[in-house]
């Protein structure tokens, strides 16, 4: 068997698979465009700009033009250092920059753009592969339709990773070992929750060893064993290799990078800060609707990631969801951003997706239409907003 197996279509014939997801995604972050443009020129604002040149992506930019070692320290004593963000959307910004007439802040517009459609194909990828084709459909619409879909629009690393995460995922359930290890640990140079899909393949993998000599569900239960090891050998590297960059640069050793984060006010912290926050709602009228909403959001995110354990959904994805889940909703600073921290957990959308896919085609059609509509206002309101997504 080789790293390639019969199990995998030829390209052009997963592409034509893939095809109506791919285009029904690419009308909604049209439509969700479109919007933005017309809403920012009513408040006479750059729609470009908000796209490419503000918050992370200002930083990433800069990451690309300059390289490392920039910071800003704060009156009250923190230090932004740009050693927070993740190298591998810099570098892809610096090559198309290098070989195009494209600014760095476009072309990391183009990064994002391209690595949207990749991520889009991937979550139908693996979609597809565990419920079905129209399953894969409505699970790329709906993660296109979230309400922060917006952000897959912007020079941000989500899509990026969302890409990345997805196929190797896809990999690893299909038993294409190398690919998975190679793609997790492109990940994990893109982000520190590319610790999830580490976590992912290991714990496939560790299944694979442990269950080897029985009938297993999982499709990598058959792959040569050297395939394993190297897969999971590969994994860690990106995450790891950054991490111990970063302590070595800054003369902190292997937990330098905590350290930068700390100087961002960012944390793990099992929770107990977003719980503050939620709690301090309640002090006024208007804020219970808030803290209610947040909690209803919580309990939303754990009740699709019961369904999905009932539903059987297979271990990589569990594991992958839930260490995304977890960090996202554990972290200690950057409350408002948490719904694009959950972004990339797209499983979570499965459930729904399974649902969609069973009901009449009008029905879908018609929920999935006014949902997208209202993301693309919403994300026009809040990229018009004061702060960052």
């Amino acid at each position: 068997m080789t790293d390639l197996d019969t199990r995998v279509a030829p390209a052009p014939s997963a592409l034509r698979r893939a095809a109506p997801a791919l285009l029904g995604y690419a009308a909604v972050r049209a439509l969700g465009l479109l919007v933005l443009v017309l809403w920012s020129a009513a408040r006479g604002k750059s729609a470009l700009t908000l796209l490419t040149a503000r918050w992370d992506s200002l930083w990433y930019t800069r990451v690309a033009e300059l390289g490392y070692g920039y910071e800003v320290r704060l009156p009250n004593g923190d230090v932004h250092s740009n050693l927070a963000f993740f190298p591998l959307l810099p570098w892809l910004e610096r090559g198309l920059h290098a070989v195009s007439p494209l600014s760095y802040a476009d072309a990391g517009l183009v990064v994002s753009l391209l690595a949207s459609l990749a991520a889009a194909w991937g979550v139908f990828a693996v979609a597809d592969h565990v419920y079905g084709r129209r399953a894969g459909v409505c699970a790329v619409l709906l993660w296109a339709v979230l309400p922060v879909g917006i952000v897959q629009s912007m020079a941000y690393s989500e899509s990026l990773f969302t890409a990345l995460a997805a196929w190797s995922l896809h990999a690893v359930l299909t038993g294409r070992w190398i690919t998975t290890g190679t793609l997790a640990a492109l990940a994990g140079l893109t982000r520190p929750v590319g610790l999830a899909v580490v976590a992912a393949v290991w714990a496939a993998g560790i299944a694979a060893f442990v269950w080897e000599s029985r009938e297993s569900r999982l499709p990598a239960a058959g792959a040569p064993a050297w395939r394993r090891a190297l897969g999971l050998l590969l994994a860690p590297l990106g995450a790891a290799g950054y991490v111990l960059w970063v302590g070595h640069r800054t003369g902190k050793g292997p937990l330098g990078y905590l350290d930068v984060q700390a100087g961002w006010r960012n944390g793990f912290d099992g929770g107990y800060a977003f719980a503050r926050f939620v709690a301090d709602k309640f002090t006024s009228v208007p804020g219970a609707f808030a803290g209610l909403a947040l909690i209803a959001g919580v309990a939303l995110v754990i009740r699709l990631y019961v369904v999905g354990v009932r539903q059987g959904q297979p271990l990589p994805l569990l594991v992958y969801t839930g260490v995304v889940t977890a960090l996202a909703l554990c972290a200690s600073s950057y409350f408002g951003s948490k719904p694009r921290l959950l972004m990339p957990a797209f499983p979570l959308l499965l459930p729904l997706a399974l649902a969609l896919a069973r009901a009449r085609p009008r029905r879908s059609a018609a929920v999935l239409a006014a949902v997208a509509a209202a993301s693309a206002v919403y994300g026009a309101f809040w990229l018009n907003g004061s702060g960052p997504p």
